[in-house]
């Protein structure tokens, strides 16, 4: 605890909690589905987005908001303050925690029997409800220790909370199914998982609490200056956390908006059994899979935003303006591929993950979509650090009533898939607008005329893909299902990968001289690919 993270090495800890936190949940997703039938997985579902909608009401934009204030205040030498700031901010998390605790546990049954028309995923909310107790502490003691340049306690606090929650739910909904409870009840253990792990995140945060106590004593540092009025520190932490909660809830709203409208949405059109079906391969196949592409790629887009923001305060046009261009690119390069693997595989995945082969296809469309999420989360991010909050909010706003309004309209002619689509044109216009903004502040250009050989590409990759697989399962006929989609899966990741970065030096759409501003790890990667390149790319560079 006496050494303070450094700015990469804090990136490197948060994206790889973020990771493991990413890889349990879908861990934890894969035995649920072999264990619940489709009202299980469904309750489990509806219990799960409203709980991180409101957990990301709670939580998001208040801890960001908090470390700001934190740093700068330690960076003025004044830690006193940074404590009552922090002190504020606890009383806060305590009153929204009891508050959306009961809201959440006294609303459920009439929010799943006339909302989401599914009455069984009431007790699973109810179930969940007590974890919001705690986590919008925990969020505040998260964001206090980024604030002191701490990442570790926040990073090993996610991990910590996701080993627990999935291990408990997991055992609770087997335990409650083997002595003879129905689905819904499996499904209310399953939830109730988060409870558990909510209080395994609270004392790693505490123990850390109690370490950076000690310290602050050792180096003499004041406890916290009450004379600063409450009322001021709300009103600073408020005025900047509001839109940042708003632009971040993005995902949880598009989630939630998914699980309140399939039931509604799809009763009429394919009747009630199939629209639960539908929603339990939505929320327990498709999520899970589709949330992995955005986290590698935000990550390293995000390990530029405090690049961007420094630029932006010096107004340094130029600088500002190659770090937008590189976060924008090397979000959607890397981000593409893994987005191309998983939709090419998505039939042996789900042969792989789970019990039945239904609903590969919503898995594959939902995958397709995370491409514009991406774009969204990073554009966004460069918004924010160029102190464009509020015009984020706007963008976001705009972009879940086209979800919502598509959602409606598409549902009845195209069923779930109607309703995907809906969720692709919300994240394609909120980073149409997004990076129409940006451009307002600073002129770039993502691949300019590249476009085309980078479409060439990411369509030869998906077919190459998809062939593979189309040929890969015909392993069944051979050998045990689950072996056979495993090494199906592991070719289509190898071809996909190896005709999408060939390509990508083959066609020039990167080129030799752009290396120098990517990541490391990108840079290992091409730099032995440029021998491949045509010389008209090079000579182009050079003329350039």
């Amino acid at each position: 605890m006496a050494k303070k993270d450094t700015f990469i090495k804090g990136t490197i800890i948060l994206a790889a909690a973020a990771l493991v936190a990413r890889v349990l949940g879908l861990a934890q997703r894969i035995p649920l589905e072999h264990l619940l039938n489709d009202v299980g997985q469904s309750a489990f579902t509806i219990a799960n987005n409203v709980y991180l909608i409101l957990l990301a009401l709670a939580t998001a934009g208040v801890p960001s908001t908090l470390s700001k204030m934190v740093s700068e205040r330690y960076a003025m030498n004044r830690p006193a303050e940074a404590k009552r700031v922090y002190q504020a901010a606890l009383y806060f998390s305590a009153g929204a925690g009891i508050i959306i605790t009961m809201l959440l546990y006294f609303s459920a049954p009439y929010y799943a029997t006339h909302i989401a028309k599914l009455p069984e995923a009431a007790p699973a909310i109810q179930a969940l409800a007590p974890a919001l107790l705690l986590f919008p502490t925990i969020a505040i003691m998260r964001g206090y220790f980024q604030g002191r340049n701490f990442m570790t306690p926040g990073g090993v606090s996610q991990i910590v909370e996701q080993i627990a929650r999935v291990v408990t739910g997991i055992g609770l909904a087997y335990i409650l199914i083997r002595i003879g409870y129905d689905d819904q009840w499996a499904a209310a253990g399953a939830t109730f998982g988060g409870v558990l792990g909510s209080i395994a995140a609270f004392c790693v945060m505490l123990a850390f609490g109690l370490k950076l106590r000690r310290q602050d004593k050792v180096q003499n540092e004041l406890g916290a200056d009450t004379s600063i009025p409450l009322g001021g520190i709300y009103k600073a932490i408020f005025t900047l956390s509001i839109p940042i909660v708003l632009s971040s809830v993005t995902v949880p709203s598009v989630n939630f908006l998914d699980t309140s409208l399939v039931k509604p949405l799809l009763n009429g059109v394919i009747g009630p059994n199939q629209a639960t079906a539908a929603l339990a391969v939505l929320g327990t196949r498709a999520q899970s899979i589709a949330g992995i592409p955005p986290i590698l790629a935000v990550a390293l887009a995000q390990s530029l935003i405090p690049i961007i923001s420094a630029a932006y305060a010096r107004k340094d046009q130029e600088h500002l303006q190659s770090q937008v261009t590189l976060a924008l690119r090397v979000s959607i390069l890397s981000g593409m591929p893994v987005v191309l693997v998983l939709a090419a595989a998505s039939y042996s995945l789900n042969g792989l993950l789970f019990s039945s082969l239904g609903g590969s296809g919503i898995i594959m469309m939902l995958t397709l979509t995370t491409i514009f999420q991406i774009t969204m989360v990073t554009s966004g991010s460069i918004l924010l650090g160029t102190g464009k909050a509020k015009i984020t909010m706007l963008h976001v706003l705009v972009g879940l009533i086209v979800k919502l309004v598509f959602s409606i309209l598409l549902a009845p002619l195209l069923g779930i898939y109607g309703i995907i689509t809906a969720t692709a044109l919300c994240f394609l216009i909120i980073t149409f607008l997004n990076v129409r903004t940006i451009k307002g502040i600073v002129p770039f250009s993502i691949l300019g005329t590249r476009w085309i050989s980078f479409g060439v590409t990411v369509l030869a990759g998906f077919a190459a893909g998809y062939g593979t697989n189309t040929l890969g399962i015909q392993l069944v006929q051979v050998m045990p299902d689950r072996l056979a989609f495993l090494i199906t899966c592991c070719f289509v990741g190898l071809i996909v990968g190896v005709v999408y970065l060939l390509l990508l030096v083959v066609l020039g759409v990167l080129r030799k001289s752009e290396l120098a501003g990517y990541p490391r790890v990108l840079q290992k990667v091409f730099r032995p690919l440029m021998r491949l390149q045509p010389s008209v790319f090079r000579e182009h560079d050079v003329n350039k």
